[in-house]
């Protein structure tokens, strides 16, 4: 499938580029010495009160627009939160979605630069692929110049890897099943001209990859186990794994109605850690990136695969199956004991995983599990400073007596409805022996309401903060 990527930024500040002023509340009291004449009584005429994400265009005497007013909200402080001023950095998304067509430039309170222009990116996204009326044309949307000290290049790798993502997400199940997702994946790496490989049908059988294919079995697309290798094999071995379940029915346990309208999105996982790929591999990050994709869709038909059921698991552990709308932790399962036997120094797995991870946190604030603190304050602390939050939860062993079974090694879901994610999290710890570190994301892949930096629809949730912490500990 093709990005529907445009930067929109330029590099140089057009000789007819618009002020963009970013004023906070304390600037409508006494206005910075640079800011064109008449833009007091503009702003009292439009009654503009610098709310955050608050627009104005000022306009000059022939009806132009002379320039644009973006209110930032209260004073920022010295003690915020770096959340709170990563959020306020970001605020210009909204820009990109209601300036009309020409080239402007940031002035004023501008932060964070880089996060400005990469909000202006984000902030522009549209998915009209499937529209035949209101299709977007880039030749009438606005242009940005790179602001001073932004890392246009960077910024853009990173737009274009979150881009790659919401299309995945986005994209309905009849354009994305496991057939399709194959083919995403194979564009990608030819792209970075990495290797791939894939295990298919009953392929998976003889493989030992039996989760995957008992999942899998069900739909009209043969499940399969898609693996990237990119980079040099001496360094680092970095491993991601992605749930990549193309849709959910929840299987013989078939959801409600309601709850399978948005299910095109649970292959959002393996969106992700694509995403997170092509920002490692466009940066030539010095590791040895491996990606692995269990892509399957969890359909229903008479070989569906059955509440009661005793399957094997790549890494020999039987698993009673408690419901089958459980079935993400199943092929996330065999792909992590892939990724484990090779001891990668760090491996990370996503997954649009539990109901329980989203009562807790809601939708913006994707928890993740790991062991390894040092490593759970890097992810933190750069999700902080860059608008891209996570938030840790424990490992908690005691809950582990929950996933008993009396006739199987584990049963992959608890029995009650007590801590889902977590114990959803305790299940996948059962697969991963030898990897230096592992890490557990939990995400919800989606914006259920607006944002200055994104519309309604998939979302990369994670992977700029993660991407933050690799290029801060393998950057050349």
């Amino acid at each position: 499938m093709t990005v529907q990527f445009n930067s929109r930024l330029t590099g140089d500040k057009k000789p007819d580029s618009i002020p963009v002023w970013c004023l906070d509340a304390t600037d409508l009291k006494s206005l910075p010495d640079n800011a064109p004449s008449g833009m007091s009584r503009w702003i009292r005429a439009s009654g503009f009160s610098a709310i955050s994400g608050d627009i104005s265009m000022m306009t000059a005497a022939n009806g132009d627009i002379a320039a644009v007013l973006l209110g930032l909200g209260g004073k920022a402080a010295k003690t915020d939160l770096e959340d709170a001023r990563a959020r306020r950095a970001m605020i210009a998304g909204k820009l990109a979605r209601t300036l009309p067509a020409g080239n402007y430039h940031l002035e004023g309170k501008l932060e964070n630069g880089s996060l400005a222009a990469l909000s202006w990116l984000l902030g522009g996204y549209r998915f009209d692929r499937y529209l035949t009326k209101d299709k977007g044309n880039s030749d009438l949307r606005p242009y940005l110049a790179a602001p001073k000290g932004c890392d246009r290049e960077a910024v853009e790798r990173i737009g274009n890897a979150v881009f790659l993502t919401r299309d995945l997400v986005n994209t309905p199940a009849n354009d994305l099943g496991p057939e399709k997702l194959e083919v995403a994946f194979r564009v990608l790496a030819k792209t970075h001209q990495a290797e791939v490989s894939v295990v298919k049908g009953e392929a998976l059988l003889n493989e030992n990859f039996p989760m995957v294919h008992a999942v899998g079995r069900a739909s009209a697309e043969a499940p399969r186990l898609l693996d990237m290798s990119w980079g040099k094999a001496g360094n680092s071995k970095i491993t991601l794994v992605g749930k990549g379940v193309s849709f959910d029915t929840g299987g013989l346990n078939i959801k409600r109605g309601s709850s399978m309208g948005l299910m095109k999105k649970d292959m959002g996982g393996a969106a992700n850690v694509m995403g997170l790929a092509s920002m490692i591999m466009a940066a030539e990050l010095p590791v040895r990136l491996r990606v692995l994709v269990p892509a399957v869709e969890n359909s229903i038909s008479g070989n569906a695969f059955r509440p009661g059921d005793i399957l094997q698991s790549r890494n020999g552990m039987s698993v009673e199956i408690g419901n089958t709308d459980a079935e993400g932790r199943l092929v996330l399962g065999d792909a992590l004991a892939l990724a484990d036997e090779e001891a990668p120094e760090l491996l990370i797995d996503m997954a649009t995983l539990t109901g329980a991870a989203r009562v807790a946190l809601g939708p913006d604030l994707p928890p993740f599990y790991t062991a390894n603190d040092e490593f759970a304050a890097e992810v933190a602390t750069a999700g902080m400073k860059i608008n891209d939050p996570v938030w840790r939860m424990p490992l908690w062993s005691p809950y582990d007596q929950m996933l008993s079974s009396k006739i199987a090694d584990v049963n992959h879901i608890t029995s009650g409805g007590f801590a889902g994610s977590i114990t959803a999290a305790l299940f996948l710890s059962r697969f991963v022996e030898r990897a230096s570190i592992w890490a557990h994301f939990d995400i919800f892949a989606w914006v259920p309401s607006e944002k200055p930096w994104a519309p309604v629809g998939g979302e990369a949730q994670a992977i700029r903060a993660l991407y933050k912490v690799l290029s801060d500990r393998y950057s050349k």
